[in-house]
């Protein structure tokens, strides 16, 4: 493992800070689903259009907030592997949706000594601490996904995600054009920053009424009941909105179920969303692009330690959304996500 010698503080001490987002036209893809990248990512089938560097072999950790069997993280961990082939880096992928067992996933990344770790924040406040550490033990660290408000207090080198309060008022914006006047907030786990802001987001632009409702993210049958006896007992609703693909999908047959003429827009996409788009199910999708997300919080951290790079400065995020995915767009956007990288 190489660590190249940079300054262990690196949110006050930089060097000449420069935009490193070049990555981005190096998208490439890879259909590894183990828990590293670089040689068998690279061997994975998908060719590395920008060819693969000769540094010396690093590690870097990945630790997110992902919950089991949730196919928008599939895509962040596909981006970050292709970035973690073309590198030469070896990529350690970790998830917990517990905040506390996430903060331990970033000791143990920590204890192996990693070259640098890709961290997100659904939870800021549990992950204040072991971020701390990393850095105090010299490790650079990047923020993607999920804490937009919190990445620079922690001294992060660079976050790359979307501002979900301004995705949420997009959707709020956008649902005014539809005639919807009384919509339905889907938050899939209570307390998850990213989340919150969408709906809040939403709330604020909605010219409408807007109501969240709480479900279980975990039980799929669950989230159905709970949605389809809210629709039952208020039949006022009229929009749906989910912050997640499996959620909306979900949604949708919960309105069968209930009777309910709600239509159901949502945030974030996968192959059967694109679907259910095209079929008219679905209204559309906000992206904001989880392969960039994950490739690019790799990409960044190897910049990092090989040219001393920091992506935005090390003062602004590199925004990744949001955008719409509707019909006018969709049969575009239908070919990346049949591949699983949208």
């Amino acid at each position: 493992m190489s660590h190249t010698s940079l300054p262990s503080s690196p949110r006050f001490r930089r060097i000449a800070p420069a935009v490193a987002v070049a990555a981005a036209a190096a998208l490439t893809l890879a259909g590894c689903s183990s828990s590293s990248g670089g040689k068998k990512a690279a061997e994975s089938g998908a060719a590395v259009s920008a060819g693969k560097a000769d540094t010396p072999r690093m590690t870097i950790a990945m630790v997110t907030h992902a919950p089991s069997g949730d196919t928008f993280w599939d895509t962040i961990r596909k981006g970050a592997e292709a970035a973690a082939a073309k590198d030469n880096v070896k990529l350690i992928y970790s998830n917990d949706e517990t905040a506390a067992d996430q903060a331990n996933l970033v000791q143990n990344a920590i204890d192996q000594k990693v070259d640098g770790i890709a961290v997100t924040l659904a939870k800021p406040d549990a992950m204040k601490a072991v971020v701390a550490k990393a850095e105090a033990a010299g490790i650079p660290v990047v923020g993607f996904n999920a804490g937009l408000s919190e990445w620079k207090k922690q001294g992060l080198l660079s976050f790359f995600g979307q501002d979900e309060s301004v995705s949420g008022q997009a959707l709020g914006t956008k649902l005014n054009d539809t005639g919807a006047k009384h919509a339905l907030c889907v938050v899939q786990a209570q307390g998850d920053i990213n989340l919150e802001q969408r709906c809040a987001g939403v709330k604020k632009t909605f010219s409408g009424k807007t109501d969240n409702l709480y479900v279980n993210g975990t039980d799929m049958p669950s989230v159905k009941s709970t949605i389809t006896a809210k629709l039952a007992q208020d039949k006022s609703i009229d929009e749906i909105v989910t912050l997640g693909a499996p959620f909306a999908l979900t949604a949708a047959q919960a309105t069968s179920e209930a009777g309910s003429k709600a239509k159901v827009a949502t945030f974030d996409l996968n192959k059967d969303l694109i679907a259910a788009i095209e079929k008219g199910s679905i209204q559309f999708a906000v992206d904001q692009q989880p392969y960039l997300q994950g490739y690019l919080a790799v990409d960044s951290l190897w910049l990092y330690k090989t040219n001393g790079n920091y992506s935005g400065g090390g003062e602004q995020p590199i925004l990744t959304g949001p955008a719409f995915v509707d019909k006018s767009d969709v049969d575009t956007v239908a070919q990346f996500a049949a591949k699983g990288t949208r």
